[in-house]
């Protein structure tokens, strides 16, 4: 046992040695530096930890501590073992994770929701306070099962695929009796996070969109364009609980939308209802697949 647990300890030494030289270098390779030593040190620890447990993982804790201080605890030498764990179930090492950004991630025990937020940093460049902060809001917890087997199944995905329910609208000023008008106020006020909680590939055209149905005119609460699905989106707020006008109205808006305003090249415009309470009976029974409807909760 001797042997063989001081032989692996010599190149955890090795490895740390380097890299704490490395990082004495100002590089703008030294996180992905950083990443490649933790991920063979946790190879190491994990073939030691295997066999003789927790008491081994201490010494070298101990010993690392006094060559190169104290930040080589026992902690991080278990977190650099299961970031390592991890990485063999997600493997990627993309250049846009650093180290901290794994390290947000060691709490979850979900590996499918790992993968999410790993697939959320590399298509959109979120830092590692970003991350935090969709973790923090239960980002992934708020995708319909649908949408979760689809990204384990890895299949193609929609634009209502990662619409959040419930929507999270921030209410800075925690007003108490919210109107529709109110509600908008609050979504414009912070416009591009609300369409982050919609999804990827967002772009505002419009509140309060004028359209003449007839001789009446309407106004759409929020007209928007998805650049990835190249399809309007169109909005309708709601305070109170669905109901089926609700989706005859928006249905009348998103017909009205692909006849006067989309070009040639777009596709069908899809509808999103924000409601105060969802009703999955008139979504069911509603004959156009392309209206959805999500609760909102301020925040």
């Amino acid at each position: 046992m001797k042997n063989e647990t001081e032989a692996i300890y010599n190149q955890i030494e090795n490895k740390i040695l380097n890299h704490e030289i490395y990082q004495n270098v100002k590089d703008y390779s030294k996180a992905k530096e950083k990443m490649k030593t933790y991920l063979e040190v946790g190879e190491l620890i994990s073939s030691v930890d295997t066999k003789y447990g927790k008491s081994i993982i201490k010494e070298y804790s101990n010993r690392l501590i006094t060559k190169f201080g104290k930040k080589y605890s026992v902690s991080l030498l278990y977190k650099i073992k299961q970031f390592y764990s991890i990485i063999q179930k997600v493997p990627t090492m993309s250049g846009k994770l650093t180290w901290s950004h794994w390290y947000e991630m060691l709490s979850i025990d979900d590996i499918n929701k790992i993968k999410y937020y790993v697939y959320q940093c590399e298509i959109n460049n979120i830092d590692v306070r970003g991350l935090r902060n969709i973790i923090k809001a239960n980002e992934y917890e708020r995708l319909n099962e649908e949408t979760k087997l689809k990204l384990i199944n890895k299949e193609e995905n929609n634009v209502a695929d990662f619409v959040k329910n419930p929507i999270l609208i921030k209410n800075s000023y925690n007003y108490e009796n919210i109107s529709e008008k109110l509600l908008q106020k609050l979504i414009l006020e912070d416009i591009t996070s609300f369409m982050k909680e919609l999804g990827q590939g967002f772009s505002f055209i419009d509140n309060e969109f004028k359209i003449k149905v007839g001789d009446i005119y309407n106004y759409v609460d929020l007209l928007l364009y998805n650049i990835k699905f190249k399809c309007y989106v169109v909005i309708e707020l709601k305070v109170t609980k669905l109901n089926s006008n609700h989706t005859g109205q928006i249905q009348n808006y998103m017909n009205y939308i692909d006849k006067n305003v989309k070009g040639l090249d777009d596709n069908k415009t899809v509808g999103i209802i924000i409601c105060k309470q969802n009703n999955k009976f008139v979504i069911d029974y509603c004959s156009d697949d392309r209206i959805i409807a999500r609760e909102y909760e301020l925040v």
